[in-house]
């Protein structure tokens, strides 16, 4: 198999990441731009290296000389973009959340399946070596009883918010929120490491939109919020938000050891802290800690990059990895789909 070919859909920062990743690959090129105006995706795409330019979903979808599509739109036009691309038989990488919920996305895999391609969720923190480093510890921590992924840092849209401008980021049109933008490293991490709880029990601030000229049909978006996932020996506490920053770190507690990783968004200091020892009552709280060695090589996306280009390779290893980050993408979006509905927050498309 030659390089993948790749077109983009979106012109955001995050494609630029993404192309950051794309150019330090010898699996994959960037060869397509797509906008809704054909001298937009033209200005965008020609400095950036790509030689083909569309303002038309279908004729992307069918064009000989494109393998494959990156989806970085808002999150409500996630899944009816990859439909089109999907059914057209091109590999899809699309920008997290992969859906506005789980059936969306139980649909798109099952139309990837039919046409026997990739469809992968862009969930940068679950791929590659440093979150193998962190599912490799567990072991080392002896009997998990808690554990606790926290991402919350202030949105410079939330005062547009409150002054009363509705953005994509938090329309309920656009499945917006603090959740669907930021949550969702915090809920993907979990079920990467444990698969789906057996309860969540959710609370999370909201905002009215209706009262800023939004749709009153739909009118509550999520800020932030906090989750308990109960997976029958121990809990996970998520803990997310875009109205403050978070400056404590994420941990995993063991009857041994603690697990502690500076960033579950995007980690890059994880260390194993055994405790104190202690001549009997209670620790000190105190601890040995431990700096575990990983890789660093690359871009932000790079890992991610490299496990959609080996699903699309059809090799044995690439179908693993392809099932096993749509497992990930399936029970997480099935958690936050359970958050929403205790927090009070629907999206339009929740009523297809």
């Amino acid at each position: 198999m030659g390089k993948l070919r790749i077109a983009t859909i979106g012109t955001g920062i995050v494609v630029d990441w993404f192309l950051d990743a794309v150019s330090q690959s010898e699996d994959i090129e960037l060869v397509g731009a797509y906008s809704r105006s054909l001298e937009k995706a033209r200005a965008w795409g020609e400095p950036r290296g790509a030689r083909l330019f569309f303002d038309d979903l279908d004729n992307l979808a069918t064009c000989s000389d494109i393998d494959a599509v990156y989806i970085a739109s808002p999150n409500a036009m996630h899944i009816p973009y990859a439909k089109t691309m999907l059914a057209a038989g091109k590999h899809v990488l699309a920008e997290k959340p992969l859906a506005s919920n789980v059936r969306e996305a139980t649909e798109a895999f099952a139309l990837a399946h039919e046409h026997g391609v990739v469809l992968m969720e862009a969930m940068r923190n679950v791929h590659g070596p440093v979150f193998s480093t962190i599912r490799d510890a567990l072991p080392q921590l002896g009997d998990i009883r808690s554990a606790t992924f926290r991402f919350s840092k202030v949105s410079s849209r939330v005062p547009a918010l409150m002054a009363g401008k509705l953005t994509n980021t938090f329309d309920p049109h656009m499945s917006g929120g603090g959740l669907m933008d930021i949550g969702v490293y915090c809920v993907s991490a979990m079920t990467a490491l444990w698969g789906a709880p057996q309860r969540v029990m959710a609370m999370g601030t909201t905002f009215d939109v209706s009262t800023i000229g939004g749709d009153a049909r739909w009118p509550l978006v999520e800020l932030g919020g906090e989750a308990l996932c109960d997976y029958g020996d121990f809990i996970v506490n998520l803990s997310w938000g875009k109205v403050g920053d978070n400056h404590v770190p994420s941990q995993v507690m063991g009857t041994e050891a603690t697990l502690v990783i500076d960033s579950i968004s995007t980690p890059e200091h994880v260390e194993v802290v055994l405790p104190s020892q202690t001549d009997g009552g209670y620790g000190s709280g105190a601890g040995e800690a431990t700096l575990l060695g990983f890789p660093m090589d690359g871009s932000l996306m790079t890992a991610e990059v490299d496990d959609f280009c080996a699903a699309c390779s059809g090799s044995p290893e690439g179908r693993g990895l392809a099932e096993r980050y749509e497992r990930i993408s399936l029970d997480a979006l099935s958690v936050m789909d359970q958050i929403r509905a205790q927090i009070g927050v629907r999206f339009p498309a929740d009523e297809a």
